[in-house]
């Protein structure tokens, strides 16, 4: 037998048995590659498996979200509302809270317009608030939204070491004239 390589033990066997077991061992190697596509098709299905599974060992499951209610509120999780003027004395009704009355892991803030000044800008913020009195802006955008067509914005995550109080909403109609009587819908899901 050859044997410096390894490659000359190999081929001596084969051809040692008039060249029918390399032909034999050929035919099992192109068969073998012929099946290797069907083998992995089935394979990857179960190769999939792991990355559905979190740290937990359990299968992830859809987020589930549930709507806040807001302070003062009727009982309905969406609140109406109109631009108005601001005023020298007294609040403006630019500010919504809705409570969170237990952990979130992210929070998702919506917005719809009911009726647009197509030339007017409306100033859109949100905040987390905390119940240490501190409050993280999320969101600060200037829009000119279509008429009944809503936004998400977030999620958001839950800011760790912090125990979220509130979510604040705020449409002001800033120094546009044209923003005055806005009509809009918002709401505000807390989501694990």
């Amino acid at each position: 037998m050859d044997g410096a390589d390894g490659r000359g033990e190999i081929v001596s066997v084969f051809s040692g048995h008039g060249g029918q077991a390399f032909s034999t061992f050929q035919q099992r190697l192109t068969i073998a590659a012929t099946r290797m596509p069907l083998m992995l098709s089935r394979l990857l299905p179960l190769l999939a498996v792991p990355l559905l599974i979190g740290s937990t060992g359990v299968a992830s499951t859809a987020q589930t979200c549930r709507f806040l209610q807001p302070i003062g509120g009727t009982g309905s999780p969406i609140v109406a509302k109109s631009v108005g003027a601001g005023r020298i004395f007294g609040k403006t009704n630019w500010n919504t809270d809705f409570i969170v009355d237990q952990p979130y892991s992210s929070f998702k803030f919506f917005f719809t317009a009911n009726s647009s000044d197509a030339n007017a800008t409306y100033p859109v913020e949100a905040f987390m608030k905390f119940t240490d009195g501190t409050s993280l802006q999320v969101v600060n955008e200037s829009m000119k939204p279509p008429i009944g067509r809503g936004r998400m914005f977030g999620p958001f995550p839950a800011i760790p070491g912090k125990q979220a109080s509130q979510m604040n909403f705020k449409v002001g109609a800033s120094n546009d004239p044209g923003a005055l009587g806005f009509s809009y819908r918002i709401s505000v899901q807390g989501c694990n």
